[in-house]
């Protein structure tokens, strides 16, 4: 961690780790939101946001993705490792280009939960460290 980033206001030291647990879970409500907010009655399976947006083909997916990209730069901020944003990207990617396929584009969006995967990684990145 730099020097910069460890010192506050005035230059005094503070903890991070506060920070770093509010950013997640900013992040996280804002996954749950895109993949898993609501639930079918009667059933297990939930969907979000991104399944609802992917209706509208290829529009409804790049405007969820790019909500997908904030969250992989505010973990680039939060100083994820390349090998961890990049499994984010893929994640995006792969999420995007088969949401955009008409109707079945829209299935696979409500299973493929790509955000919540993302926050998998970055939660199993940040916690290892400590």
């Amino acid at each position: 961690m730099t020097a910069r980033a460890a010192t506050g206001f005035a230059g005094r030291m503070h903890d991070p780790a506060p920070r770093l647990a509010e950013t997640l879970d900013q992040l996280d409500r804002l996954a749950n939101l895109l993949d898993s907010r609501w639930r079918i009655p009667g059933t297990n399976w939930r969907f979000g946001v991104d399944a609802i947006a992917s209706i509208v083909p290829v529009a409804g997916d790049v405007s969820t993705a790019i909500v997908s990209i904030y969250m992989i730069k505010r973990a680039h901020d939060l100083g994820a490792p390349g090998h961890v944003l990049a499994r984010m990207v893929g994640n995006v990617a792969f999420d995007t280009v088969a949401g955009s396929v008409p109707v079945i584009g829209t299935v696979f969006d409500a299973a493929f939960k790509a955000n919540r995967r993302n926050m998998r990684l970055l939660r199993r990145h940040f916690e290892g460290r400590r």
